[in-house]
């Protein structure tokens, strides 16, 4: 039976990119990945929309989103983390290990943080010196308005730290014109690699909290550290070189669809899997919902952690279940990276044939032709 992940990370890795890893390892301290690297970094730029540096880390996406909070922030200072499930609660709890108050403006699961509920938040604290946030938070598969948001921080003393992790690729982010100061992404959703690396885009703003910061409580995720080097360009200690290698193929995929052109048809595949399962009768969960995945209610008396058991069991099909609060209540297909418009409606194809099976009331088809329809719309 072939296998299909179809989970928002870790997601498939292209055959082209998959093979550059086959490649025999090779030196890390050497002429020729300072050029990989330097070509990779480059490409991340555009990537992220920004001319400002961009950091690896050989982590995953939490320590990058760790690098930020204890590089940016003193012990003792105070954050903001809009919390719209799990790993906005993460950012939290980041804050609150390294010794920052955490002031948290919280909405319940599927709802997204509005841009009035961060204004009020500044204005009850203006000495917060970051505002911590989620692009897309992959827990319940809601959207943020960055954009907005920076709007509002751009004039205040806080940064603006973001978890693109899920976001970053997938849909719309523009670092620079948002008033973005720290960006966050990890290599195992939309760019189409294993995990093993992080990347942090860096502003001035940032860079001047993070030289004004006397001294972060870290070792080795010390941004200035990891600055210093790009110079060589290099890094301070032992990189994933082999992924950083096969990550310059992935990115060559992206370049050569166009940044622009690749938000459009995540965005299509988007509203055609929203289409699809709330024409199975299932309620899309995310009020503003993001473009890399698409989380959906369960109808009365399916649970979802058995479904998608017989999912993986019978069709070879790994969705993603529910965390904390919502485990056994949704399922969260993931239309990013690799993963794309057909794969997503063999998604929705498996997914109707296990809700028939369960007595959940199915017309066979009709959520696929749902979502060739949406997919159709604009060709």
């Amino acid at each position: 039976m072939k296998q299909r992940l179809l989970t928002p990370g870790p997601t498939p890795v292209p055959e082209e990119t998959l093979l550059d890893l086959a490649r025999p390892v090779f030196y890390h301290r050497s002429a020729e990945f300072r050029q990989v690297l330097a070509e990779v970094l480059a490409d991340l730029q555009y990537v992220f929309c920004t001319k400002n540096p961009v950091l690896p880390l050989t982590s995953s996406g939490t320590g990058a989103l760790e690098a930020a909070i204890v590089n940016c922030l003193p012990p003792g200072s105070k954050a903001i983390c809009l919390i719209a499930g799990r790993f906005g609660e993460r950012w939290r709890s980041l804050c609150k290990a390294f010794g920052i108050e955490a002031v948290s403006v919280t909405v319940p699961w599927g709802q997204s943080v509005q841009p009035e509920q961060l204004s009020r938040a500044l204005a009850d604290h203006p000495d917060a010196l970051a505002v911590c946030t989620t692009l897309s938070e992959t827990s319940t598969g809601a959207a943020h308005d960055i954009a907005a948001f920076g709007k509002i921080t751009v004039s205040s003393r806080a940064l603006l730290l973001v978890d693109a992790i899920s976001g970053l690729c997938a849909m719309e982010c523009r670092t620079d014109d948002w008033h973005i100061d720290v960006c966050v992404t990890g290599s195992q959703k939309a760019l189409m690699l294993p995990p093993g690396l992080a990347f942090l885009s860096v502003s001035d703003k940032a860079w001047k909290a993070i030289d004004g910061n006397p001294g972060p409580r870290t070792f080795y995720f010390d941004l200035k550290k990891a600055r210093a080097k790009l110079e060589t360009p290099d890094t301070p200690y032992t990189p994933a070189h082999t992924l950083v290698r096969a990550l310059r193929v992935s990115l060559k995929r992206i370049r050569a669809e166009g940044i622009e052109n690749l938000w459009a048809r995540q965005a299509r595949t988007a509203a055609a899997a929203r289409a699809g399962f709330q024409a199975l009768g299932l309620e899309v969960f995310a009020k503003q919902p993001a473009d890399g995945l698409t989380v959906v209610k369960m109808p009365p008396g399916i649970d979802s952690t058995e479904l998608l058991t017989k999912l993986e069991k019978k069709y070879g099909m790994k969705l993603a279940n529910g965390q904390d609060e919502i485990k056994g209540k949704v399922i969260r297909l993931a239309h990013m990276g690799y993963i794309d418009q057909f794969d997503m409606l063999t998604g929705i194809a498996g997914v109707e044939l296990v809700l028939k099976e369960m007595g959940h009331p199915v017309e066979a088809g009709k959520g696929v032709a749902a979502a060739q329809r949406e997919l159709a719309r604009d060709m």
